[in-house]
């Protein structure tokens, strides 16, 4: 049996520098918080939290004094930062730079829009990067997590569209295309492609790696939304492909009369996690 690591797939950019900056931080000691999970991957969750990360939610950190907080690549709300100043908490931020442009460019617009304009963003509801982005309006942006809800958007009224970086290219330009089909006459809309190249440009790669394989195993925690989208399109390409969160889910029937098997994951999808689905598929192979 033939065995491939996707070489695309694992940590972006963002997921990196925030794990680094983690690691830096326990190294020297430091207690250290991190505002939700750092990434949507809870095998890296847990590798962190015993080297000392402590996980904390948005009401415990009301509680929290004098302290040093992470937060992580998906951003926050200015809410989180006026809060870490009263409190007297001294911000580790690892934003990502993409995420921490589409905020400025959506606070921007929504302090020098038109009233009666909509500030709408293509993004999974409650998610952490899409309330960072709702709220920079005040909590005034309209969410829309597929082109199923365009609908709901009122067409008599100007529309400025951005999307969740990770969200899918395709269904973006669906939602673009119907808007501009049905935008009343002399009704402004503008559309900004916000969407992270670095997760875009994995889709036809990750197609192309998944279309190789008899069998693929898409390594991902299941609160990715980023590893939603790609595991979706590895499985429309290749219907034998399997989500797994590590190598204890990897089932040995899936193994049976198989002579390639493919690993790949999201962007919240560490490389050593592959590499141990990757060892326990030889030991199963083996026997």
């Amino acid at each position: 049996m033939k065995i491939g690591i996707d070489s695309g797939s694992g940590f972006c950019f963002g997921v990196t520098t925030a794990i680094k900056k983690a690691e830096e931080e326990l190294a020297a000691g430091t207690t250290l918080y991190c505002l939700g999970d750092i990434v949507h991957n809870s095998m890296e969750c847990e590798r962190l939290r015993q080297m000392g990360l402590i996980t904390i939610n948005h009401e415990e950190m009301e509680h929290l004094h004098d302290a040093k907080v992470l937060l992580r690549a998906h951003g926050e709300p200015p809410e989180t930062y006026e809060l870490a100043r009263r409190n007297n908490i001294e911000i580790i931020d690892a934003t990502c730079p993409v995420v921490l442009q589409l905020q400025k460019r959506i606070r921007k617009n929504y302090e020098l829009r038109i009233p009666q304009s909509q500030i709408v963003i293509f993004g999974k509801k409650g998610h952490a990067e899409v309330l960072g982005l709702v709220g920079q309006t005040g909590g005034n942006a309209i969410v829309i997590e597929s082109f199923d809800e365009v609908q709901k958007l009122d067409f008599t009224r100007d529309i400025y569209l951005y999307s969740q970086t990770t969200k899918s290219l395709d269904e973006f330009q669906r939602i673009i295309d119907y808007i501009r089909q049905h935008i009343a006459p002399g009704v402004t809309f503008r559309s900004f492609d916000t969407i992270c190249r670095s997760v875009a440009n994995r889709m036809p790669s990750i197609m192309q790696f998944a279309a190789r394989h008899d069998l693929i195993l898409f390594v991902c925690g299941r609160k990715s939304s980023n590893g939603k989208v790609l595991f979706n399109e590895c499985r429309r390409v290749n219907p034998n492909t399997h989500l797994i969160e590590g190598p204890a889910e990897i089932d040995p029937d899936w193994l049976k009369d198989i002579d390639t098997v493919g690993i790949c994951g999201a962007t919240s999808t560490p490389k050593w996690l592959m590499e141990q689905c990757l060892d326990a598929i030889k030991l199963k192979d083996k026997k």
